[in-house]
């Protein structure tokens, strides 16, 4: 069995993520990261009852920012969880996973970006860690489609960018949930 860590946030696509591996039977390790963002309680919450869903232990860590986290582009996120995960498990071998997805204009969710992640973490791990991100080619809707065919607990996911108890229905997060006609 392969081992696979899942940089999770508690929402679609990272849950999407858990299924996809679980499905593949993976040894799924998610992980949360609270990196200061507005949302780290809810999507902490959420995060808590899919692993419970699933039936599977999640490792959570916390760093404390030097400043707030704002919604929008985070610049260095990913990169920041990735590295995030290899300082904090520095004998991991096997695939680590980000649930990235098309239809995002950023650096840190494109194939460039991949690239130059893949090369740094072959010259920490020589080679055995493996970044993955199954649905890089495909859009939101896409990923909600697959949820559905596959049960993923959509229900349980939280994505709101200014973190409030009911989602906000104004931050890009919301925007695409209510596209999605997601609840």
């Amino acid at each position: 069995m392969e081992n696979c860590i899942v940089l999770f946030s508690g929402g679609i696509d990272s849950t999407a993520c858990i299924n996809y591996y679980l499905d593949q039977k993976f040894a799924v390790k998610p992980i949360f990261i609270n990196y200061g963002q507005i949302s780290a309680k809810y999507e902490l919450r959420s995060a808590q009852q899919i692993v419970s869903f699933y039936n599977i232990n999640m490792e959570t860590l916390d760093f404390k920012p030097v400043q707030n986290i704002s919604q929008g582009e985070i610049t260095g996120r990913n990169a920041f969880l990735i590295l995030s995960a290899l300082l904090c498990y520095p004998k991991f071998s096997g695939i680590l996973s980000l649930g990235i997805h098309a239809d995002v204009p950023y650096y840190d969710c494109s194939d460039l970006f991949l690239d130059d992640i893949q090369r740094l973490l072959d010259g920490y791990t020589h080679g055995k860690v493996h970044l993955d991100t199954p649905f890089l080619q495909w859009d939101k809707k896409i990923i909600y489609e697959y949820c559905k065919d596959n049960s993923v607990p959509i229900d349980l996911t939280y994505s709101c960018e200014n973190g409030t108890a009911e989602p906000c229905g104004v931050c890009s997060s919301c925007k695409d949930r209510r596209a999605l006609n997601v609840s």
